[in-house]
């Protein structure tokens, strides 16, 4: 297994060990399990991440819609 070396701002990484350790997990365990959900589908789902994440994106428009002028 290979050593990656990533740069975020401080309290991104504060609020994500609380986030990890209140979901039972270690913040390398999370992200590696979040990178291989990603690319095991070729794409993310951001809707599935957002779920994860707990995080509500209301993400309900199609692109057509997005870009309909």
């Amino acid at each position: 297994m290979k050593n990656i070396t990533l740069s975020i701002p401080e309290e991104l990484l504060t609020k994500s060990r609380e986030y990890a350790a209140s979901h039972g997990k270690s913040l390398n365990g999370m992200i590696r399990e979040m990178l291989s959900k990603a690319v095991s589908t070729g794409k993310p789902d951001y809707n599935q991440i957002s779920k994860e994440l707990e995080v509500d994106t209301k993400l309900t428009f199609t692109r057509d819609e997005l870009y309909e002028r």
